[in-house]
C-alpha cells in the first residue's frame, strides 16, 4: 500500500520473488518529494519531480498497479479494504507515507498549507504568485512613506524551521529579490518581509549545531527574518499569532511537523505521538530507512541515520532534467529522462484572476 520511496523499493525488491504483487496508490505517479519546494516556488514544473508507478514497474511482470484508495485493513481475515473493491493478501506491507502534523488544530490546515503532494505545491505556488499580483492592484496609489516605500510591505510566513521550511522561505527570498525584481510597477518585490518562524532555540534541530548556525547565516543574508524559540499560537484569514503579537501575511505556509499516514492508526497497535510504529531491530544489518519507512517507523537509533547526515532532505539547487533524472535513480527510481507529466491527471485550473501564469519565472 504505497508507491512512495519505501513502496517502490519494497516492490522492486519483492517482484524478483516468485510471488504475485500488488501495489495500491491513490495517485498513479510517484512524487520526488525532496525537490517539492521547487514546484511550490516556481523553479521547476511538476512534470519534471513526477513520474508514472506503471512506467516505473513496467519490468515487473509479476505486479499489478492498481489506482485506488485504501480506507481499511481486515487483519484476521487477510483483507485490504478499498473504495471500489476489496483485496486478499498472504503478505501486507504498508508504506503509505505522512501528512501534516497541525498539534491539535485541524482548522489551520485550510489557512497554512503544507508541502507534501504535487496538488500542495501548486496550491501554494498559486497563492505566493496571487499575492503579489494582487499587491500590485491593490498599490495602484499607494501611501509612500518618507523613503518612498510603502507602509504595507508584502509579508509572507513560514511556520517550521525544518529542511521544508528552510527551503521555502530561502526560495521566496530569492523569488522576491531576484526573479520578480523588475516585473512590477506599483511595488517593490524586494522589500517583500519573510518570516521564518520556529518553536525550537535553532533551525534545522536535526543537524548539528554548526550546520543550523550555517543556514540561519545563510537565509538572513537573503533577507529572511529567523525567529527561533517562537511558537505560534494562533492562525486567522491573512494573520498568525505569536503569543500576543499578531502578525499580517496574506500567505502562510505550514512546514512545522509531520505524522505518519492515519492508515497506520488501524493496525491496532501500539504508536507513538507521531503516529509511528515501534519496531525491532531489522534482520539486515546494513539496512538504513528509506524516507517512508522512517517517517512510519520508530526505527532503533542504531539503525537511523545520525543528524547532519541526512541526504534525502538536502537542500538541492535548481536542476535540469537530466539531473533530475539522476536524482531519481539515486533513490531506487527508474525514470525516462524527458516530461512525464503528460500521464498525470490535470485537475480543472483554478477561478482566479491570476491562474497559473509561471512561466516566465
Amino acid at each position: 500500500v504505497g508507491a512512495g520511496f519505501a513502496g517502490l523499493t519494497a516492490a522492486r525488491r519483492i517482484a524478483r520473488l516468485p510471488v504475485q504483487l500488488t501495489v495500491v496508490d491513490r495517485k498513479n505517479h510517484h512524487t520526488f518529494q525532496p525537490l517539492l519546494y521547487q514546484v511550490a516556488t516556481a523553479g521547476l514544473s511538476p512534470g519534471e519531480i513526477a513520474a508514472p508507478i506503471r512506467w516505473i514497474l513496467r519490468g515487473c511482470s509479476n505486479v499489478k498497479v492498481l489506482l485506488d484508495e485504501v480506507v481499511d485493513f481486515n487483519l484476521e481475515q487477510n483483507k485490504v479494504i478499498t473504495k471500489e473493491q476489496v483485496l486478499d493478501y498472504d503478505f501486507l506491507i504498508i508504506a503509505s507515507g505522512a501528512t501534516h502534523a497541525y498539534f491539535g488544530h485541524p482548522d489551520w490546515e485550510p489557512l497554512a498549507p503544507g508541502l507534501k503532494t504535487i496538488e500542495d505545491a501548486l496550491e501554494i505556488r498559486r497563492r505566493v504568485l496571487l499575492a503579489f499580483e494582487l499587491a500590485e492592484r491593490q498599490n495602484e496609489r499607494p501611501n509612500k512613506t518618507a523613503d518612498g516605500q510603502s507602509e504595507s510591505p508584502l509579508q509572507f510566513v513560514v511556520i517550521g524551521g525544518g529542511p521544508t521550511g528552510v527551503e521555502l522561505a530561502g526560495t521566496l527570498a530569492e523569488i522576491a529579490r531576484h526573479a520578480m525584481n523588475h516585473e512590477f510597477r506599483n511595488i517593490d518585490p524586494r522589500q517583500t518581509r519573510i518570516l521564518l518562524i520556529e518553536g525550537s532555540p535553532r533551525v534545522l534541530g536535526a543537524y548539528s549545531e554548526e550546520l543550523s548556525r550555517k543556514a540561519e547565516a545563510q537565509l538572513r543574508r537573503l533577507g529572511v527574518e529567523v525567529r527561533t524559540s517562537h511558537v505560534v499560537t494562533r492562525i486567522e484569514p491573512g494573520a498568525v499569532w505569536v503569543g500576543g503579537e499578531r502578525i499580517p501575511a496574506p500567505v502562510v505556509l505550514w512546514a512545522a511537523g509531520v505524522a505518519a499516514s492515519p492508515l497506520g492508526l488501524k493496525l491496532a497497535v501500539a504508536v507513538d505521538r507521531a503516529g509511528r510504529h515501534p519496531t525491532r531491530e531489522l534482520g539486515c544489518a546494513n539496512h538504513r530507512p528509506r524516507p517512508g519507512e522512517s517517517t512510519a517507523s520508530q526505527f532503533p537509533l542504531s539503525r537511523q541515520r545520525q543528524p547532519g547526515h541526512d541526504r534525502t532532505r538536502r537542500r538541492r539547487r535548481p536542476v535540469r532534467q537530466v539531473r533530475i533524472v539522476r536524482l531519481f535513480r539515486l533513490a531506487g527510481v527508474a525514470v525516462r529522462p524527458h516530461s512525464l507529466f503528460n500521464r498525470i491527471p490535470q485537475s480543472p485550473p483554478r477561478d482566479d484572476p491570476v491562474g497559473m501564469v509561471v512561466s516566465h519565472l
